[in-house]
């Protein structure tokens, strides 16, 4: 967490990126380290992105048992 609502993201893709953790999310989600997240890189600018979605730990387990996502 860098404050307000920011929070350094390392991507799949290898960058850590610096993500904006939108309105309808700041309000109702806590985010987490180590938690699972959807990032929109921005098109101008490709070090930085917003935050679409958190999973939970039971939506991650599901998701690797059922061969979704790699460990």
């Amino acid at each position: 967490m860098l404050g307000s609502n920011h929070i350094r993201v390392r991507c799949e893709d290898g960058v850590t990126r610096m993500g904006r953790i939108k309105g309808k999310i700041k309000k109702r989600l806590w985010i987490r380290e180590g938690d699972l997240l959807i990032v929109v890189p921005w098109d101008f600018q490709d070090e930085k992105c917003d935050i679409i979605y958190r999973y939970i730990r039971p939506q991650v387990e599901w998701l690797q048992k059922n061969n979704y996502l790699s460990k």
